[in-house]
């Protein structure tokens, strides 16, 4: 199997073309005009017949089947974590590529229901399609009523549940994220044959090994590296990859606040140190790797 990886990039357009082309408008704290490229263009665009994988930063990730059919992980599309927190260390600190109206997913994960992993102010807007499905773990039950949504398109999972989400199927799997979400879940994806096991906000369990394989061998490993609250670390993540071997791993759970921590720069030179055999990719924000 062989990974592309595609960095989002500037598109020159005809004027034909510049119609579609379209960038997102923001203003930084100073008030300064910036222009970021909105990339739901490249995720509606990419090829058909292949499936790609996107990060949007923190622990978010789009997953398009080779069909067309679009998963999101834990989209963190907003600035509410900062609100909710009250203080700078939670100020977001990485673009906003992604509006709630800019794509129709078929279906979304919240592997918890802490706001960088459901969003409050983003997960309504992303079902108000009436076709989106939200798989979430049992504790999003409150926020969710809280928002007032209906709980109609809502499937609440614990670890050891499978569920048909179109064509990919979604293996929920244990986490140990404390006791602040004692309800985490991490996930196995397995779309197109291919296996992306998303750890989730968890401590690092080696013994977990069989369940991370419980599907096969793993083709894409996504683990944190910020290695705060029961997350794990720089070191923890690439010790995992070393024991599942899977065909690529990627770190996240860093960057986006100042106290969430993370380094990948550590992750990189542990990862060529001790496991110089083992593929690994530190994504950009808008990058997408096709699988």
């Amino acid at each position: 199997m062989q990974f592309t990886i595609d960095p989002v990039m500037a598109e020159i357009c005809s004027e034909a073309n510049e119609a579609v082309v379209r960038y997102a408008d923001c203003r930084n704290e100073s008030g300064a005009k910036n222009y970021m490229l909105d990339f739901t263009l490249n995720v509606l665009t990419a090829q058909p017949g292949q499936t790609h994988l996107f990060f949007l930063g923190q622990a978010g990730y789009i997953v398009k089947s080779a069909q067309g059919q679009l998963l999101g992980i834990d989209l963190y599309l907003s600035k509410c974590v900062r609100r909710v927190e009250g203080h700078m260390g939670f100020k977001r600190l990485l673009p906003r590529l992604l509006e709630p109206f800019d794509l129709n997913f078929d279906s979304l994960i919240a592997t918890h229901s802490h706001f960088d992993h459901f969003d409050m102010d983003a997960i309504p807007q992303l079902m108000e399609n009436m076709h989106t499905r939200l798989f979430a773990s049992e504790n999003c039950w409150a926020e969710v009523n809280r928002l007032m949504m209906e709980h109609n398109r809502i499937t609440y999972v614990r670890p050891g549940d499978v569920c048909q989400a179109g064509e990919f199927k979604l293996h929920f799997i244990e986490c140990d994220h404390g006791e602040q979400a004692p309800d985490a879940v991490g996930v196995l994806v397995t779309v197109d044959g291919k296996r992306i096991c998303v750890v989730g906000d968890s401590s690092l369990h080696l013994e977990r090994a069989p369940i991370y394989m419980a599907d096969g061998p793993i083709d894409v490993l996504i683990a944190p590296i910020n290695g705060l609250n029961g997350n794990l670390s720089e070191q923890d993540c690439a010790s995992l990859s070393s024991v599942l071997h899977p065909r690529m791993v990627i770190p996240c759970h860093y960057g986006m606040f100042a106290s969430h921590g993370g380094d990948p720069g550590k992750f990189k030179s542990i990862m060529d140190e001790k496991y110089p055999k083992q593929e690994y990719q530190i994504m950009a924000m808008g990058e997408r790797m096709t699988l």
